[in-house]
């Protein structure tokens, strides 16, 4: 969270600054005049311009919630570019002002004084709200950037509250800051943050299609540089820096710095103190040329004065009332959602045309039978939004966002016969909701009978290796015994045997001590694991035969039973994800290692039996998520990079248990950290294979 807070904590620090010494000028301007009895009126300014700063960040926020997700790309990324120019303004603004800020705000506050009440709340909010806009626009794209984190808001409220410490110190005369040196020195650090944020901006616009060059990378470190390590974390927090970056974000990071910062820093060395020449004070005329003159005082009506409340409140509420009203009026109404009856003989009634955007349908199910509702593009049958499982009597919301093109409605009752209601056109552009082709049972037939084949013939070759390892412990041939373990159980893990695929046989095959009573000495511990602690603990061959035997008897009735177990087709696709799920939890925490330290050689495996899943689902996902597989293919191979590079060959074995990888707990800190940062990013690129390929009736 501190990394994404800094740069929020600069900029809340900086602005709460400037913001704060103009209303310290103006305070201490009123009170020099002895007219204390118009603070009020400053206060009443700075009230005016938070409220107007915190409801312009109300409308930024509810604005983008209600676009889709790539128009929030384009609208976040605009933003960025915009929040940039306002920050570049600001530093150049504030390092040509410093000097003066002081002497111009008392000339305004001395007019506003002469001119009323009205001129010196106008003074005060303008002077202000320059200042909250700012904040507010900054905070915002800083706050998109860090996603979920909360450093953002806590780094600005950091800065902010750090930032009136010190202007009442510098009131109070106990600081004494050179704000010279100090708006120079931040204004440095924001030029470097600014250039991220423009980087960031711009690849937002990329990925909005706004600009091009999407997939033109002229930086790629994601197989080198873990993204989740605590320095990447700080550099991408801190200076929007990121292990994968556009040329366009390059070209542009590199321009803005060199320019901007060139003309910072020849603008700071030519703008040196020079002492300002005093002006003759005018001579007063000599008392014998003053005249005297009295004039009477005219009648004047009655005083009328307001509540003091008035004001203050009047300046809070109307931007409060303005921002709900442009949230009200920019976002789509949920009074208009559409209430789409169905059925199990009729589908879609009430159904009219939307409105391009983000729409809101209240499907009422008024049937007997439970159903399965599906908007589709009736020409390809893709499914943009779905609700299962409307029981009879029911109301529940889909929300969708709609783009140009042909809708309709699909109802599956339970029991029943799909029915579709009649399409409707949809006029207009702007992009919708990517719609998923549904995958029917027939579709994954032939993948599964694929996958099915691959696990038949590993499982004939497991059964001979199992049988090989039980002969060498019979043999008493326990070094080549280790090496033999190693060899049919990476065969074993590369099956993809994740949640109980092979149901019960699993326990016995490949079962773990944890949750036993008696741990490693259970009874009941069996399977790989219990040979491998035998092999690498010193027990003799004579304890390790009633283990080996059991292992082979138990692949031996896998291998059997394999082909008439049920295999429920919509579990395929859950495999690819689940496999290496298991890897993270399991083998890179080193919870299964009984002493070979091969928990890198088992994830390795693992690996292999994902590849070999995507293998078989290839076909189905290129045509649904073609921009997908290059991003798995890519983590694959940063993985496996980093896996070979802990296997130190053949050569490295020997008959005293040295397997050639290095055991995870012998990582350094570095290594496990990139083993595990590209595990977790390969499992979130994969995280979507099975909602693109659950079996929908729509289908």
């Amino acid at each position: 969270m501190w990394d994404d807070a800094f740069p929020s904590f600069l900029i809340g620090l900086r602005e709460g600054l400037e913001a704060g010494l103009i209303v310290s000028i103006l305070v201490a301007t009123l009170v020099k005049a002895d007219a204390r009895s118009r603070l009020p009126q400053v206060w009443t300014g700075v009230l005016a311009a938070i409220a107007l700063a915190a409801s312009f960040g109300a409308v930024l926020t509810f604005t983008a919630a209600s676009l889709s997700a790539t128009a929030q790309e384009a609208f976040g990324g605009a933003l960025s570019v915009i929040a940039v120019a306002f920050v570049t303004a600001m530093v150049f603004w504030m390092r040509r002002s410093a000097r003066s800020l002081s002497g111009e705000i008392k000339e305004k506050v001395t007019g506003a004084l002469a001119m009323g009440s009205g001129v010196l709340v106008l003074t005060s909010f303008l002077a202000v709200g320059r200042e909250g806009l700012e904040t507010a626009l900054f905070l915002w794209t800083t706050a998109q950037a860090a996603g979920e984190s909360a450093g953002p808001m806590v780094g600005a409220g950091i800065g902010l509250v750090l930032s009136a410490v010190l202007c009442w110190g510098l009131y109070r005369r106990v600081l004494r800051i050179n704000l010279t040196k100090f708006f120079t020195a931040t204004g440095i650090v924001l030029i470097v943050i600014a250039a991220g944020v423009l980087g960031y901006g711009l690849r937002d616009l990329q990925e909005g299609g706004v600009l091009p060059g999407n997939a033109a990378y002229a930086v790629d470190l994601g197989g080198s540089v873990d993204a989740g390590s605590w320095y990447s974390t700080l550099i991408q927090g801190v200076l929007n820096l990121t292990p994968t970056m556009t040329w366009l974000q390059i070209v542009a990071y590199v321009a803005y710095l060199v320019v901007v910062m060139s003309l910072f820093v020849r603008g700071v060395r030519a703008t040196a103190p020079r002492p300002a020449p005093d002006k003759p004070e005018k001579a007063a005329p000599p008392a014998s040329d003053r005249q005297e003159t009295t004039t009477a005082p005219a009648p004047s009506a009655p005083a009328r004065h307001r509540p003091a409340w008035v004001v203050p409140v009047a300046v809070v509420t109307v931007p409060a009332l303005l921002a709900g009203l442009a949230v009200a009026f920019g976002r789509p109404k949920p009074a208009s959602a559409q209430t789409v009856a169905v059925s199990e003989k009729e589908c879609g009634a009430g159904f009219t045309a939307p409105k391009p955007g983000r729409q809101t349908f209240q499907m009422r199910n008024t049937g007997d039978k439970t159903s399965e509702v599906y908007l589709i593009d009736p020409a390809t049958n893709a499914v943009y939004g779905e609700v299962e499982g409307l029981a009879p009597g029911t109301t529940r919301a889909l929300v969708a966002t709609v783009a140009g093109g042909t809708y309709a409605w699909r109802c599956v009752p339970s029991g029943g016969a799909a029915v579709t209601s009649k399409a409707v056109r949809v006029s207009g552009g702007g992009g919708g909701a990517q719609a998923v082709v549904p995958v029917s049972e027939k579709d994954l037939a032939g993948p599964l009978k694929q996958y099915r084949a691959y696990v038949d013939q590993g499982l004939a070759t497991l059964v001979a290796q199992t049988r090989a390892l039980a002969g060498d412990i019979r043999g008493g041939r326990l070094g080549k015994a280790r090496t033999d373990w190693l060899t049919a159980h990476l065969s074993y893990s590369s099956l993809g045997a994740a949640y109980g695929t092979f149901e019960d046989f699993d326990k016995k095959i490949n079962g773990r001590a944890d949750g036993l009573p008696g741990g490693v000495h259970d009874k009941d511990f069996a399977g790989f694991h219990r040979v491998e602690y035998g092999l690498w603990h010193g027990e003799s061959a004579t304890s390790l035969k009633g283990p080996a035997q059991q292992l082979v008897i138990a692949v031996a009735g896998l291998q059997k039973a394999f082909p008439t177990q049920d295999f429920d087709p919509s579990d395929l696709p859950l495999r690819a994800h689940e496999i290496l799920e298991n890897t993270l939890q399991f083998e890179l925490t080193g919870d299964t290692d009984e002493g070979s330290g091969t928990n890198l050689a088992t994830a390795d495996a693992n690996l292999a039996g994902t590849r070999e899943l995507l293998t078989v689902l290839r076909p189905l996902l290129t045509t649904r998520a073609p921009k997908l597989l290059p991003t798995v293919d890519a983590d694959v191979s940063r993985l496996q990079k980093l896996l070979d590079a802990e296997h130190h060959g053949a050569e490295s074995a020997d008959s005293t248990g040295t397997t050639g990888w290095t055991p995870v707990d012998q990582l350094d800190a570095t290594t496990r950290a990139r083993v595990d940062g590209a595990t977790g990013q390969l499992l979130e690129d994969l995280s979507p294979i099975p909602d693109l390929l659950e079996i929908r009736k729509a289908a």
